[in-house]
């Protein structure tokens, strides 16, 4: 279970692409004689950011690669920032963002799953991890998640997070709207409540 102190804390948190917001799968080809790169992300993920975002936290996709797909998911999930570093050089890219947002690594959650997130997550104050992660990976973590990457694990550390601010039920009728006591899969109030 997530920390409630280390959850207020946080200021900001980011997010590996390839096998974290995505299964790790990449489909290229070419249309029209220009390469193609398609990526598959998960719908309730993108909830999820917005989650974090409305709950006050700063929202970084950082990824060891140059991607159109994830460049165009950040823009309609509303993230804050998106590093892309061909190297897959990810902390000084990182650590500069940080500067600039005047935010400390002591106020940050990171989540990776492959070898080039360990320098990030070696220096964050919450390391995680999802369970398709390498093992060195894993190891690292405070938080493994139960959902795999690109199958729900961003919207599982939003809910934990969010929750674990105290923030839910503001964040869910944000979405939702302030519970009515009506039956919302029929449009009809159920009985118990005439």
């Amino acid at each position: 279970m997530l920390d409630g102190v280390l959850a207020r804390r946080l200021r900001l948190i980011g997010f590996d692409v390839d096998g974290v917001l995505t299964d790790g799968g990449i489909y290229l080809g070419q249309l029209g004689g220009q390469p193609v790169e398609l990526k598959r992300f998960d719908i309730q993920d993108g909830i999820a950011l917005r989650l974090l975002h409305g709950a006050g936290i700063v929202v970084v996709l950082v990824s060891g690669r140059l991607s159109e797909a994830t460049t165009l998911r950040a823009r309609e999930t509303g993230v804050d920032e998106v590093i892309q570093d061909d190297a897959a050089r990810k902390l000084p890219a990182f650590e500069a963002l940080l500067a600039r947002r005047g935010i400390d690594f002591a106020e940050c959650a990171y989540v990776g799953d492959d070898l080039v997130d360990l320098p990030l997550l070696r220096r964050v104050a919450l390391p995680i991890a999802v369970p398709n992660a390498r093992a060195e990976v894993r190891a690292v973590a405070q938080y493994v998640t139960t959902a795999p990457g690109g199958q729900g694990a961003v919207r599982e550390i939003a809910e934990v997070i969010v929750k674990s601010r105290g923030v839910w039920e503001a964040e869910l009728n944000r979405f939702a709207g302030p519970p009515s006591g009506g039956d919302a899969v029929h449009g009809r109030r159920s009985a118990g409540s005439r």
